[in-house]
């Protein structure tokens, strides 16, 4: 059964309280609490208050939900990942360019069949919601179809995502090109079917440059001109040889993000996915622009594509959020990605504090998409998207969690030794959108 329109919850409580300018400040701004009380109002947060001072305040009858001897952290936002990519996931033996050309390209062709989007849609947010996402930026395929039933299955899910259509026009088999004219219509079409409509938004998805033609982008632009509100969803740097052939292409620009940069597509709203191998006026480039990076290191390692350099974000003050990159990611739990993404930092001499990796899986991650004034943490007035953790969910998850000395190795040990079955619960909206089997207890 639903909950009801107001609600309180009881439970252990940690979230960060504001945005950070470097690491440092993340830890002060970080707010955990043993015993606390969480007020909920027609899908909103009233308050996070100890339970002794918050007891006395409640409104009369009001409901409360006892979660205590789990851990309740804002819901995690995934900053780039394909779900068409879902059903492929653990493609063996390719890097970027030939993985695309060998395992991508034959699973998106499948897409222009509305019934096969509906049905990955259905399991691709089914499988978001049991790792605990309750927000991400999304990939489709170039086919106006799969957008058509991700938002449909998103919206029903009252989940608050961000998707868009791929754009691509060369460099790629036929079944799966359109023409830049083609691109726009299509793409403008869903912009005035789903943007802002509920939680939801759209992105302008030009896959990247390599299928990128000069005209494809120029409609990149006109659109982005005529919805100004959209978002700019690519890939940028994530491999040697593709950066080479962008050279290659647009022998004009100055570097990989100049062609973007050139046709205006960087800016406040603009996630560029991996970034591995900038050069340093691209690094300014970012900065200058406020645009955004998803950091992507479960993907980058399977493919082997390079470490990401975490701490030249926080020095050239870049905003950064972490990606799955499902299918090139090997996993949807974002534990297991903050764990990849401590070893990607280990292999660079950077230590990833665990109050840093929670920051850019929640209210960084909700920076990056110019979100945080909704979504990241447990301010009043927030949108009610959580994750109740069982940080008790395996005899080894049980052992480290009771002879963790404070928080922070506690939290640590989730995003090492953490992964599905430590999700319990996810609420969506202020609504359990899904529960572990057994996690039974009073909605």
């Amino acid at each position: 059964m639903p909950a009801p329109e107001n609600y309180a919850i009881r439970s252990s409580f940690f979230d960060i309280t504001a945005t950070a300018s470097d690491p440092q400040e993340i830890e002060q701004r970080a707010r955990y609490i043993e015993d606390g009380l969480l007020l909920i109002e027609a899908g909103k947060i009233v308050s996070l208050r100890p339970w002794p001072e918050a007891k006395d305040a409640l409104p009369a009858e009001c409901l409360i939900l006892d979660r205590r001897g789990k851990l309740i952290v804002p819901g995690f936002i995934d900053c780039h990942i394909h779900y068409p990519q879902t059903e492929m996931v653990g493609a063996f033996g390719e890097q970027l360019l030939n993985w695309l050309e060998n395992y991508t390209f034959p699973v998106e062709e499948q897409y222009h069949s509305a019934g096969h989007a509906a049905a990955m849609s259905a399991f691709f947010l089914q499988q978001l919601l049991s790792n605990g996402t309750t927000s991400a930026l999304i990939f489709g395929t170039v086919h106006p179809e799969s957008v058509e039933a991700l938002f449909q299955a998103a919206e029903q899910r009252a989940m608050r995502i961000i998707a868009g259509k791929v754009m691509m026009d060369r460099n790629a088999p036929d079944y799966l090109l359109e023409t830049p004219e083609q691109s726009y219509q299509q793409t403008r079409a869903l912009i005035q079917r789903w943007h802002g409509r509920g939680r939801l938004g759209y992105a302008l998805t030009p896959r990247f440059a390599p299928t990128s033609s000069p005209a494809l982008l120029e409609k990149v632009t006109q659109l982005h001109q005529e919805f100004p509100d959209t978002w700019i969803h690519t890939h940028l740097a994530e491999n040697p040889q593709e950066v080479e052939w962008v050279k290659k292409l647009f022998p004009a620009q100055a570097n990989y993000l100049d062609v973007y940069h050139q046709y205006q597509l960087t800016g406040p709203r603009s996630v560029f996915a991996h970034c591995l191998h900038l050069e340093p006026e691209e690094w300014r480039c970012l900065h200058q622009t406020d645009s955004a990076i998803a950091f992507c290191p479960t993907s980058n390692l399977f493919l082997g594509s390079g470490l990401f350099n975490l701490q030249r974000s926080w020095q050239q003050q870049i905003k950064i959020g972490i990606g799955t990159d499902i299918g090139a990611g090997t996993t949807f739990n974002m534990l297991q990605t903050l764990g990849e993404a401590y070893k990607v930092n280990q292999l660079q001499n950077y230590k990833l504090h665990a109050s840093e990796a929670f920051y850019h899986a929640t209210l960084g991650g909700a920076r990056a998409l110019s979100l945080d004034h909704l979504i990241g943490n447990f301010m009043p007035g927030k949108e009610a998207d959580f994750v109740v953790l069982q940080p008790t969910a395996t005899p080894l998850q049980r052992m480290r969690w009771q002879n963790s000395r404070d928080i922070w190795e506690k939290l640590f040990v989730l995003m090492t030794l953490g992964d599905d079955r430590t999700i319990a619960e996810t609420w969506v909206n202020g609504q359990r959108a899904w529960h572990r089997q057994g996690e039974e207890a009073a909605v």
